[in-house]
Order: structure tokens, then sequence, then C-alpha cells
């Protein structure tokens, strides 16, 4: 790779022994000045711009270490690797305190200073042409995948691949590339559209081969680790596949993590796939066994208010007894000690749950479409995943995480359901009693005016719902679709055009994260200081 414009400046006062080093940087294409004191360094770079300076540590005159300080106290953002004779734990803990990039002890090889080198001046170069020549020899496959997808196994594994491509591409800036993936993306989801379509009445009414869904995720995966200790569960509300990948590397050094998919239920909203979770039951079971929950508002506010007495429910039907239940919702990280606080309480009950709900993901999403500034901030699917890990690295969430890991307990992580950057308008036929969510709707005498945009059914049993009046439809929108109606076309086209919205048919919707942490040796100790 040609690396002539950049400029490297190595400071040691034994440079002459150095002149191996030095030819080998040069026949490399980088322009390298040899200074031998700390003194002339900083003149010379107060009169010319580096990439990169090699400071010696143990020099006459200056050390290394007080040459960086004046050097990052002048240039914040130099870039400096520090060279040494010292092995002294102290030596390098006091370089890295001060930033620098790395490390090198002498002697040193000319290949190991030329790596150190090439990774800092061109590593993001050398990310991006790798990533890219990666996925130019795996799209030929995506596209055939794309092709022979015909199971719920087969859209879960193909999404995963492309939202990871996505993210990797995004992150080493290869623009072209990603409009690659988003067309191929468009594809998918108009394929998993006709899928879900065909496939989903077969699921709700017991086929065999459905993939697991909402209402299995605590017998698969929370009831396996009941036993003596606490198991913690937690919702993070309204979380994309992509979400999750990016706050996962967080916790990693804290938790081995073992990750799955399960399909949210239809409608893809918080009152049916979040009461599917702690309940285990469609709606219309919840319906018959409870009447007097059963909301037909569609309100989250009454549908969703019972969700601890669901989950108790649930888990004494799996496992034949009474277990602790310790149930939190939480909306705001200003009460996050005291938060902290009841859930430290709640892990000293031997064999129960702690079950945790996070709505802040939820919140942004609704509200990005009712503030200019958040819809600017948060203006696509990159920039909501910066601010989901921004939010999460500071959040009572990651907090709570880090203490259940210290504290040696497991945890079943998941969402109810993702969401979905939506672009298209589509036109809806409704009576005043239809229900207002902007991806799916019921009520009577509803009609989509192009029946191509949405999956229509007026029998009830293909979503699990309780029986309707007479003349009930449902209708749910497919791929990147939302619901406008005729009298207020032009109002919801520029309120709701290029929101996240939830509720419909797509992969990032409906296939969701759920994965089981289990804490790392190395990040036991005392459970929750309080």
């Amino acid at each position: 790779m040609e690396a002539t414009s950049r400029r490297i400046l190595w400071v040691d006062d034994e440079i002459d022994l150095l002149k191996p080093h030095l030819l080998f940087l040069q026949a490399r294409g980088y322009h390298v000045d040899a200074i031998t004191n700390g003194d002339d360094a900083l003149a010379l770079m107060r009169e010319n711009t580096y990439d990169l300076v090699l400071l010696d540590e143990q020099m006459p005159g200056r050390r290394g270490l007080e040459v960086l300080e004046i050097l990052r106290r002048e240039d914040p953002h130099l870039r400096v690797v520090m060279v040494t004779k010292s092995e002294e734990d102290r030596t390098m803990t006091e370089a890295i305190g001060r930033r620098v990039d790395d490390y090198l002890v002498k002697p040193t090889s000319p290949r190991q200073v030329l790596s150190v080198v090439t990774r800092i001046l061109q590593g993001s170069d050398i990310q991006q042409q790798q990533v890219a020549q990666d996925f130019a020899s795996r799209f030929g496959r995506l596209s055939m995948k794309r092709h022979e997808a015909s199971t719920p196994a087969d859209f879960a594994q193909l999404y995963v691949e492309l939202t990871d491509w996505h993210i990797r591409l995004e992150q080493v800036g290869e623009r072209g590339l990603l409009d690659t993936v988003h067309s191929l993306m468009i594809e998918v989801r108009q394929d998993f559209g006709q899928f879900i379509i065909r496939e989903y009445p077969r699921w709700m009414r017991g086929a065999e081969d459905r993939p697991p869904l909402s209402v299995d995720v605590v017998r698969e995966h929370l009831v396996p680790l009941l036993g003596e200790a606490p198991v913690v569960l937690v919702v993070l509300d309204c979380m994309r596949l992509d979400q999750w990948r990016v706050i996962a590397p967080l916790l990693a050094p804290y938790f081995e993590i073992e990750e799955s998919w399960h399909y949210s239920i239809l409608p893809t909203a918080t009152p049916y796939a979040r009461n599917a979770i702690f309940s285990g039951q469609f709606p219309d079971q919840i319906a018959a066994d409870r009447p007097e929950w059963w909301d037909a508002s569609d309100d989250e506010g009454s549908l969703n208010a019972f969700e601890d007495a669901l989950l108790r429910e649930q888990l004494k039907r799996l496992t034949g007894h009474d277990v602790p239940v310790h149930y939190e919702k939480i909306f705001t990280d200003r009460e996050a000690d005291q938060v902290r606080a009841r859930i430290m309480s709640a892990l000293r009950t031997p064999r129960s749950v702690v079950a945790l709900v996070f709505n802040f993901v939820d919140l942004m999403t609704h509200g990005r479409s009712e503030s200019p500034i958040l819809m600017e901030v948060a203006k696509d699917e990159a920039a909501l995943r910066d601010i989901t890990r921004g939010w999460f690295e500071r959040s009572t969430a990651f907090s709570v995480l880090r203490e259940a890991a210290r504290g040696g307990y497991r945890v079943v992580l998941t969402t109810d359901h993702g969401s979905i950057l939506c672009q298209r308008p589509t036109t809806v036929f409704a009576r005043r009693d239809a229900t207002s969510n902007l991806r799916y709707k019921f009520g009577g005498d509803l009609k989509a005016e192009n029946p191509a945009h949405v999956f229509a059914t007026t029998d009830e049993r293909d979503l699990r719902f309780p029986p309707g009046k007479l003349g009930m439809s449902y209708v749910v929108a497919l791929d990147d679709y939302f619901f406008v109606y005729p009298t207020k076309l032009r109002e919801y086209q520029h309120r709701y055009r290029n929101s996240f919205l939830h509720g419909g048919i797509s992969p990032e919707e409906m296939i969701v994260p759920v994965a089981t942490l289990t804490p790392r040796p190395t990040g036991g100790g005392e459970p929750f200081d309080g």
C-alpha cells in the first residue's frame, strides 16, 4: 500500500543504531525524520506536521514521558508510540495513562516496528479493503441464500448475516457496498413478507415446524437456568438485532454470551409481543383466562399492566411450584440508585426470578417521530445504533448487568420486538373505532387501498386473537409501509415518513435476539455494592 504521504518522527538518543529500522520504513514509502533528544524533537514538531512519533523513554535531558506530557498539551491527537528498554510495569502504565497509541520494548526488529506503524497509520484503510473483499467474495452466496430461503431459520440466518455486514461496512466507511446490502435487504424483506403471509396462520394453528416465538422465550431460555441462585430476566423494549450487536461487546468482558433468536408474534408491538413473553400465551389465551384484563382499545397502559402476574403464573405452570418474582419496569435512569437497591434486595431471595423491563429504546423510537431534534440525531439505522450504545453505556441497565456478573448471576436478555425505518405510506380506509397504530390496525370494515402492501384477514385465529365483533378485520403492514388515512394523507406522510415504527411484518421487527449471559470467572466478586 502506498504510504508516501505519511510522515514519522523517531526520537531516540541511539538513533544511529536504528538505521536498519529507518531504512526498512523508508523502503515501505514512509517519510522518516530522526532526532536524538526531546527538546529538538519538540522544536521540530512545532515547525512540521507528523502523522506519528516514535518516542524513546530513556534519553538524556527530557525523558520520553516528559516529552509526551508536553506533546499531549500542544497536540492532543498526535499519535505516539513509546519505545523503551524498560519492562517495568510502572513505566508502561504511566505511558498508557498519558494516552500512547502503543508501547514497544527494545530490542525491536524492523518488522515489529513496521507492524505497529502500519496498524496505527493505515489500519483503517486496510480494514476497509479487507471488509470490502470479504463482502465481495460472499455476495454471490448471499444472493443465492436469498433465493433459497424457505424456512424460518433460513430467513433468520440471512437477516443476521446481512445485519452483521451492514454494521461492518458502515464501521469501516464502505458506503458503496452499503447500498448493495441495502438493496439486498429490500429484496429479502419482500420475500419475508410473502413468507409470513403464507406461514404465520399455520404457526398459529400449531404447525410443528414453526420457529421459536415470543411465547417460547421463558420456557426455552429462562426455566432451564432456574436453581438455587436467582436468575435475571432483562427485556429491552423495541430493540433491533443491530442495536443488540453494538451493545453486546460492552457485555462481553463480563459475560460469556450465548446468542439465539426468536420471532416476535404479530402484531410486533408491546401490548402483544411482550405479554406473550411474560405469559407464554397468545392473546386469545390471555383473554380467555383473564377476560377482565383484556382491553380491545390496544392501549399499552392497560394491556401491559399485569406482566408480573403473568410471569408468576407461567413459571408455576412450567415448574409446578411458585417461583418468587421481583418485577421492575424502568422508564428513566433518574432513580438508578433506588432501582439498584431494590434489585439488590430481591437477589437475596433464593430460587427467584428478577424481571426487568427497560423502556428507553422504545421511548426514543416513539419520541423520534414527535421531535425534530431526535429525528435529526437518529436519522438512520447507524445513528440509531450509536444512540442506543451511548445510552446503554451509561444506563441503569448496564450497571445492573455488571453487578449481576460480579455476583455470579445468570441473565436472559431479550426484547419483545424491533422496529423498521418506514419510508412509504399506504392508504387504509377505516371507521373511527379502528386502532391507531401506523403499522397494524383492526376494526370494522377495514380495507387497504393496495392489498399487496398488507397482510389482511377477517379470521382472528390467524393472529390468535380473541373472537372479535361481527365484521372485524385485521391488517398488518408489510415491508416499510405505514398507514395513512385518505382524509389526513399529507399530514401523516409529512409527519411519519422516515420514522422508526413497529407493529408490522419485517425481519427488523420480527426476528429479534435472545441471549443467555453467564458471568465470566474474572467478573466475580461481591454482589451489588449498593
